[in-house]
């Protein structure tokens, strides 16, 4: 049993949560809707938070309307990912739910469903994954800009994908995007871990527009600068992606 009186939430005592979930398990709007504000208010989570993983859960298997639970808990996962929550032992004790939540997410994904729920589901799988950069980063290439360093002659190159086309290039903020270079996109069999994985899915249901995408992001471009051909995915990991969290290891290893 959950001792909730000796926990917090965002605005502070979290006596109130499991009444919350109890309404918001049965369509209750407003329940629903502070349940956001209390367990991931702008991306804040607390101890409340890593609690009530387990009964969202519950309410992702057991309703057939907790899309929002699944939401929720995911936005919670991302939150772990940022490793300031002080709790890393209440954390490592959730790895069975947060596995189990991949498979709800995984399970709830669909041919024909909107692009944006889609992308939500596809987001709380790399949260639960443990794929900060991804999950920060994965959207539905209507517009997308990515910024890289050449890592030949250390340029600062501008990755392009969406509706207005699908290029490399410099950036300049009087000319625009010069120099513009089409992208070379992966072939699918070509695409390894994640990005393999993503378009997988994406494939499968027909999300015909984040597959292509996708085979664009684990790509290759040539840098506008030197002529030098590399791999966008991994040059914008090694500059952007946090280092990976281990839960476990991290509290083992930081107990005296």
């Amino acid at each position: 049993m959950i001792d909730w009186s000796t926990l917090h939430d965002v605005y502070g005592a979290a006596a109130a949560i499991p009444g919350l979930l109890e309404r918001a398990a049965g369509r209750d709007q407003d329940a629903i809707d502070q349940l956001w504000g209390r367990l991931c208010h702008q991306g804040t989570i607390s101890s409340a938070s890593i609690a009530a993983l387990p009964q969202l859960a519950d309410i992702v298997e057991t309703t057939a309307s907790g899309d929002w639970a699944l939401g929720l808990a995911g936005a919670i996962a991302g939150g772990l990912l940022q490793g300031h929550h002080g709790a890393d032992e209440e954390v490592a004790r959730q790895e069975p739910t947060l596995a189990r939540l991949r498979d709800l997410a995984t399970a709830r994904l669909a041919p024909g469903q909107d692009r944006r729920t889609y992308l939500g589901l596809l987001q709380a799988i790399l949260a639960f994954d443990r794929q900060p950069l991804w999950f920060e980063t994965l959207d539905d290439f209507t517009d997308s800009f990515y910024t890289v360093a050449c890592p030949h002659c250390r340029a600062t190159v501008t990755i392009a994908i969406g509706d207005y086309g699908c290029y490399s290039s410099i950036r300049d903020w009087d000319l625009g995007d010069v120099h513009q270079i089409p992208l070379r996109p992966a072939t699918a069999d070509a695409l390894t871990s994640v990005g393999r994985m993503l378009h997988e899915l994406a494939e499968r249901d027909e999300q015909t527009k984040l597959a292509w995408g996708l085979t664009h992001l684990f790509g290759h471009a040539e840098c506008p600068g030197c002529g030098s051909v590399f791999d966008i995915a991994s040059e914008y990991e090694a500059a952007n992606a946090p280092a990976p969290w281990d839960f476990a290891r991290r509290h083992t290893t930081d107990t005296p």
